[in-house]
C-alpha cells in the first residue's frame, strides 16, 4: 500500500490519479515523520522550503492575537496538504499546529516545482487541493457570520464526517475527533461556557452523541437539517480535470 494512500483516496474521489502519477508523488516525498500533539508544524513568519502532507491525524491553522487569544481558521484531516500554498506564498501569514499525534510527509518545494514543470494533470490536482481549502474557508465564514452556534457546530460535524469518510476514517456513523472544548471555542470564536451550552443543546436534539474524542451521528438527516448542510462546496463528484 502506498504511504500516500490517504491523499490518493482523497483525490481519487474527485479525479483519476494514474499509477505513474502516484509514483511521482511518492518520489517527491523527502521524509515521513511522527509529530506529537500541540506542536507547531509551521510558524507564522517562517519561510518553509517544503510543504506538509498530513498522513494521519488532525491539525489546525491558526492566528494568535496581541491579547493572547487564538482563532483557528481551519482544521485539516488525514489526506490534506496543510501548507501547499507555501510553495508560492513564501512567508507564512499564519501557523499550523497538531491537534493530535500526527504522521506527516514532507515534500520539498524543489520537487513540487519539478512536478509543475513536467506533469500538468498532477499540477491541476495539486491546484485543486488549494481550491478546496478555499471553498471550505468560505463556508466557515458563512458559519461564523450567519449560523447559530448550534448550527455552526452541527455543520462542522457534517463537514468532518464527509471529509473523513473519503479517506476511510469513519466507522459505524462515527469518527474520532481529538479536540478540547477550549480548542473548539477557538474554532467558533466563542467562550468555553457558550460552547459547552451549545454542545448540550445539540446533544439534546438526538442528532449526535459526543463523548470524549468520539462523535457518533445518531440521526444524519436531523443533523443535516440543523446545520443546513450541503456538501457541494467539498466537490466530492468525480470529474476529469
Amino acid at each position: 500500500m502506498s504511504q500516500l494512500s490517504p491523499y490518493i483516496l482523497k483525490y481519487a474521489a474527485r479525479d483519476r490519479i494514474s499509477p505513474e502519477e502516484q509514483a511521482i508523488l511518492e518520489e517527491a516525498v523527502s521524509e515521513v515523520r511522527e509529530v506529537g500533539p500541540d506542536q507547531d508544524l509551521v510558524r507564522e513568519g517562517s519561510r518553509p522550503t517544503a510543504s506538509t502532507l498530513l498522513l494521519e491525524g488532525f491539525t489546525a491553522r491558526y492566528r494568535d492575537l496581541a491579547n493572547g487569544k487564538r482563532q483557528i481558521t481551519s482544521i485539516h484531516v488525514t489526506g490534506d496538504f496543510v501548507d501547499l500554498h507555501s510553495f508560492l506564498i513564501r512567508t507564512m501569514d499564519h501557523s499550523v499546529a497538531t491537534l493530535s499525534h500526527c504522521t506527516v510527509a514532507m515534500v520539498p518545494h524543489a520537487n513540487l516545482r519539478r512536478i509543475t514543470e513536467r506533469n500538468p494533470h498532477l499540477t491541476r490536482i495539486l491546484w485543486l487541493s488549494t481550491l478546496i481549502d478555499a471553498a471550505i474557508h468560505r463556508e466557515w465564514l458563512v458559519s461564523m457570520g450567519r449560523r447559530s452556534t448550534v448550527s455552526h457546530i452541527a455543520h462542522l460535524v457534517c463537514e468532518l464526517y464527509q471529509r473523513l469518510k473519503v479517506v476511510e476514517k469513519v466507522e459505524q456513523q462515527g469518527f474520532r475527533f481529538p479536540i478540547t472544548q477550549a480548542e473548539l471555542s477557538d474554532v467558533l470564536g466563542l467562550s468555553v461556557v457558550h460552547v459547552n451550552r451549545s454542545l448540550q443543546e445539540l446533544r439534546a436534539t438526538g442528532a449526535i452523541s459526543w463523548r470524549n474524542e468520539l462523535i457518533i451521528i445518531e440521526d444524519w438527516d436531523r443533523l443535516q437539517a440543523i446545520a443546513e448542510f450541503d456538501d457541494t462546496y467539498l466537490h466530492l463528484k468525480h470529474h476529469s480535470r
